[in-house]
């Protein structure tokens, strides 16, 4: 009888332990925050017989926007992905994409004080599609890797939460890559004629603001700054970017995005676009 006992002691024992350790297993895990939206937004005409005129056209734009972040201890990571991508055809005429962006930030910190961490990030930009010159549509000007960026540094991170984060980056090495056919007969994007990879050291800022308006109105703000020491740092590359999603129920919501940017290696002005719509929106 004895012997029993001693046994269903041992696994009563053995089976809280397992559980505990179990339970430990599952804890880690919420060192870990995930949330992202997946959006589909639609448009289309149809005429007939119009007196007042007007084409035939249907437009989609499809975008993902995912964050995945880390904290424990002194450690933060922070990553982002955004892709988007968009297509209008008109009767009549070759479809044209109106949309095209792929996007990945990451940010590692160690607490320093207070709000404050040392930090080392990298960033890397590219398109999935063909671009063509405005001005001459059989002319290709960009294709998928090119133009890619890649910025990494070090620096210091202020994170006051997810939604409100600042990284300064005095020490930034940026890569800009492009294929050769199109430095051929002369540079593109700042690569030199002839070359398919641009170097630049600089200064970078990222900073992110995401904002409850209301109940059901967000609006995400990216911003990035660059200047690069070895030529015109005075010359401030820009990208802002701004994301607002109006949810009308679970599935279904009006989003805008506005995207605003400044490169005079790639042209000598600002840029920008926008798209509205109201679409299928999925959070998860």
């Amino acid at each position: 009888m004895k012997k029993i006992i001693l046994l269903s002691v041992f696994l009563v024992g053995q089976i809280f332990y397992a559980q505990t350790e179990t339970a430990q297993v599952v804890k880690d895990t919420t060192y870990w925050t995930k949330k992202g939206a997946i959006a589909v937004l639609g448009s289309q005409s149809s005429f007939s017989q119009w007196q007042a005129g007007g084409s035939n056209n249907l437009a989609i734009n499809g975008s993902i926007n995912y964050d995945i972040n880390y904290k424990k201890a002194d450690w933060v990571w922070d990553n982002k992905f955004i892709a988007m991508y968009g297509i209008n055809k008109i009767k009549g005429e070759d479809q044209r994409k109106t949309d095209d962006r792929l996007e990945i930030n990451s940010i590692l910190g160690k607490k320093a004080k207070g709000e404050w961490y040392y930090s080392a990030f990298t960033n890397f930009k590219t398109q999935f599609d063909t671009g063509l010159n405005p001005k001459d549509e059989t002319e290709r000007i960009s294709h998928f890797m090119s133009p890619a960026y890649w910025q990494t540094g070090l620096g210091m991170l202020w994170k006051k939460n997810d939604n409100l984060k600042v990284n300064i980056a005095p020490a930034t090495a940026r890569f800009i890559f492009v294929h050769k056919h199109f430095t051929e007969f002369s540079e593109s994007f700042g690569v030199e004629q002839g070359k398919n990879m641009r170097f630049e050291l600089g200064a970078a800022v990222n900073a992110y603001y995401k904002v409850q308006v209301m109940e059901n109105f967000t609006i995400e703000n990216i911003l990035n700054l660059y200047s690069n020491y070895l030529e015109d740092p005075q010359n401030v590359d820009i990208d802002y970017q701004l994301n607002a999603v109006l949810k009308v129920n679970k599935y279904i919501s009006t989003n805008l995005t506005f995207q605003a940017l400044y490169d005079d290696n790639a042209f000598k002005g600002f840029q920008t676009r926008h798209t509205l719509g109201v679409g299928l929106n999925y959070m998860f």
